[in-house]
């Protein structure tokens, strides 16, 4: 005797919910103050008109109704939006109806006018009135429904009462009630989504050249002067690469070359030596009660210090003689340095996570755990997706379950499938590709997916350069293309970043390589920031702006409302970023259009077409537009003439001026 088959579906179909992380094996994420659009498939058969609300239960277990709506009519797809305002994990579900008051109302305006089945109709609504309570609105209804006096057409004018129509929205007359299956979201510190992130090496901060040549390097107290210049410009993250003792066998030199003079300090990668691993402190940085009051200072600036966790060891690493497991030793006897064919790692041993999987995670806790226990709640994982998936899957369960606050940014320039898995186990942030779009079409493609694709999961952090990374756009667009770049890092995501230099306007790349001549990977970099400021050749003023727009307009704060626009250009790229009053702050809507020109080397003049309807405008509406940039003041409209310069002003960041009272 066959079974009785168990089907997947309810009685009204709900599918295709969002937001939800690929297969639903681990949480979505969301931070305190996003506003997270939540989306569904819902439909029926035959014509009957449907009810849909999301169902949002917060950590403490509050449960709150939000009704759903159609969006883009044939496609059957509900949303609605909410702002997520406490840290833990949600829980969330849709529930479908049939809508039988819609239903009959819908049919009422069609047939009353139209004198059919007009008995039938009103002894209809006047059941579905029965049902609706014993409010007052309620009860005049049925008062009137019942007044043999009032004609069809009154009757009906008082169902369409919009005070009934709301109280009956409010308890809705439902039938087939189905929901879907619960499903979670993480909710994180507004940290985990949003920030202002500047990376210095501190022994550059400080660091003296002298008379013989020699260097004495910066120090934490040194570095801890240059603090208030990096606050002053709008960060709030301060990431520094690692602090930990750097090894001497095949120390890189200058440039990474395999010469090294005494006194090259050798790239801050090639961890451990005899002073120690990766629970130490360069001597020549200072103590671990040092580091302590480097910490303390930045917390009385006002900026968070993100440390570098690099998961791999130099020569000299004690990890090498106390667990030579951990590495891989090739026939010959020697232990495999990393290689990036062509590129070579001498001075580093990659870990092999499969030789001893638990005692290399009981360590990597271990660690992680000694540097919290400090006062650092911010890693940048080196290079995670060199590591096995399930390694981080674990490490990060661990640690956020015991410090919820803490934060990690995978530096993961990867593959696809390991860049968004490596989100989906727990990285709070990640690296993308930004650094390698830079045509209209790229960008345009890259922030639709960004905000719209992977936004469930995945929170990108815009880093417009890295002491690895020197694109040729910036090494051939001049200043133009190091505006051009930070303008749209800073408005695309609510998390972007920037290496120190990047407001020199260092552009020259060592020969064959994607990075900075002279790289401070492998040496000690002075910088003139006063001199280079006094003379007018520093970006710093820029930056600090774009940070104040940022902080300025919680719309820029927001991952998921970016929405690209239409130019008549093949090099002006227009996106808006839209939050609308009832999740901003006093209420009123904010909107920023942002219209760059891409092109670093050319002038251009065009026509932006844009869809007011998603700035909450009428498709058809003038207002006037502030340049948060220039200062300028425009009028504008759906369609807008506009010239950008490269060099003088490649881009406008505009701010719409919504009427009073919106």
């Amino acid at each position: 005797m066959a079974t009785e088959y168990a089907p997947e579906l309810g009685r009204i179909p709900i599918r295709h919910l969002s937001p939800v992380s690929p297969e639903n094996r681990w949480s979505s994420k969301a931070y305190v103050g996003e506003v997270v659009p939540f989306e569904a498939t819902v439909f029926r058969e035959g014509h009957d008109l449907l009810g849909v609300r999301l169902l949002l239960t917060d950590p403490s277990g509050k449960t709150t109704t939000h009704v759903m709506h159609g969006v883009a009519p044939g496609t059957d797809r509900w949303r609605t939006e909410a702002k997520l305002d406490s840290e833990g994990q949600w829980t969330w579900r849709v529930r479908a109806f049939g809508d039988d008051w819609a239903t009959w109302l819908h049919n009422a305006e069609i047939k009353i006018p139209a004198r059919v089945d007009v008995e039938l109709m009103i002894t209809m609504g006047r059941q579905l009135l029965a049902r609706a309570g014993t409010r007052k609105i309620v009860q005049d209804a049925i008062a009137a429904f019942d007044d043999e006096s009032l004609s069809a057409d009154a009757k009906l004018e008082v169902a369409l009462d919009p005070r009934l129509t709301a109280a009956i929205e409010a308890r809705p007359l439902a039938s087939l009630i189905t929901e879907s299956d619960t499903f979670s979201i993480r909710v994180e510190r507004e940290r985990a989504g949003v920030g202002s992130w500047y990376e210095f090496f501190p022994r550059s901060e400080g660091a003296k050249r002298l008379k013989d040549g020699t260097w004495v390097s910066g120090t934490f107290r040194t570095a801890a002067r240059r603090l208030p210049a990096v606050v002053a410009m709008g960060f709030d993250v301060l990431y520094l690469p690692p602090i930990h003792p750097i090894g001497y066998q095949f120390r890189k030199g200058p440039n990474n070359t395999l010469v090294t003079a005494p006194g090259d300090p050798g790239s801050p990668w090639a961890i451990g030596s005899a002073d120690g691993g990766h629970d130490a402190v360069h001597p020549d940085l200072g103590t671990v009660k040092d580091f302590s009051y480097f910490l303390g200072q930045a917390k009385k600036a006002g900026i968070e210090v993100a440390l570098d966790f690099a998961l791999q060891a130099s020569p000299d690493h004690p990890w090498v003689t106390e667990h030579p497991e951990w590495f891989t030793t090739l026939p010959d006897g020697s232990i495999a340095f990393a290689e990036n064919p062509p590129k070579k790692y001498q001075d580093i041993y990659p870990i092999n996570f499969d030789n001893d999987p638990e005692g290399i995670r009981a360590e990597v806790l271990r660690l992680l755990r000694y540097w919290i226990g400090l006062g650092v709640r911010i890693f940048r994982v080196d290079n995670p997706h060199t590591k096995p998936l399930q390694f981080w899957e674990i490490v990060l369960h661990e640690i956020n379950s015991e410090f919820p606050d803490v934060v990690f940014l995978a530096e993961a320039f990867t593959r696809p499938a390991m860049l968004q898995s490596l989100a989906q186990v727990g990285f709070q942030q990640s690296y993308t590709y930004f650094t390698w779009r830079n045509t209209k079409d790229e960008l345009a493609e890259f922030f639709e997916s960004i905000s719209h694709e992977t936004s469930a999961f995945l929170r990108p952090n815009l880093f417009v350069n890295t002491p690895d990374i020197l694109t040729e756009y910036l090494q051939f667009g001049g200043v133009p293309a190091y505006r051009i770049r930070a303008g749209l890092a800073a408005t695309a995501s609510p998390s972007w970043g920037v290496y120190a230099g990047y407001e020199l306007f260092e552009h020259v790349a060592r020969p064959g390589s994607e990075e900075n001549i002279d790289n401070e990977k492998y040496e000690y970099k002075l910088r003139d920031w006063a001199g280079a400021e006094k003379a007018g050749r520093s970006l710093a003023p820029y930056l600090t702006r774009l940070n104040e727009i940022r902080a300025e307009h919680p719309a820029l704060r927001q991952l998921r409302n970016l929405d690209v626009h239409w130019s008549d250009d093949d090099s002006i790229l227009v996106y808006t970023k839209y939050l609308a009053g009832a999740y901003a702050p006093g209420g009123r809507p904010d909107a920023i259009i942002v219209v760059a020109n891409v092109d670093p080397h050319s002038v251009r003049e065009t026509t932006v077409h844009l869809d007011l309807t998603r700035l909450g405008l009428d498709p058809d509406a003038r207002f006037t537009v502030h340049d948060l940039l220039s200062g300028d003041t425009f009028e504008w409209g759906r369609d807008n003439y506009v010239r950008l310069d490269a060099f003088t002003q490649p881009m406008h960041i505009l701010h719409v001026e919504y009427p009073r009272g919106r």
